[in-house]
């Protein structure tokens, strides 16, 4: 089990589920990712570098995308969420949605790759 599976089997439901669903659609899209640290996170790597983090705190759940960009490029259909310069904050009961999260992973290999 790798550092990402692990943060996941650590947390309670309804977060648990909301979060694996996020790296399930990440993997989805980036097989090929590996597991890893990033600026002291679990997180998916794509290339050696980090693709996305998806992690809780005491009272949100967060997207990481390691990107202010990918961030701002779906600003605009986050409307009701907490967003700041790199993270997309949200709730299990307001998860952010799924359209919106393979977008984030899409932008975020496009800059890893280029």
């Amino acid at each position: 089990m790798g550092v990402v599976d692990e943060a996941l089997a650590a947390l309670h439901e309804p977060d648990r589920d909301c979060l694996q669903h996020v790296v399930e659609l990440a993997r989805s899209l980036a097989p090929d990712a590996t597991e890893g640290m990033s600026y002291g996170m679990p997180a998916l790597k794509l290339d050696g570098k980090p693709l996305i983090a998806a992690v809780a705190a005491a009272k949100h759940l967060s997207i990481f995308p390691f990107s202010s960009a990918v961030v701002e490029a779906v600003a605009g259909r986050l409307e009701g969420y907490s967003l700041s310069k790199g993270t997309i904050r949200f709730t299990a009961d307001h998860p952010v949605p799924e359209d919106v999260v393979k977008d984030i992973v899409r932008l975020r290999m496009t800059e890893i790759r280029k």
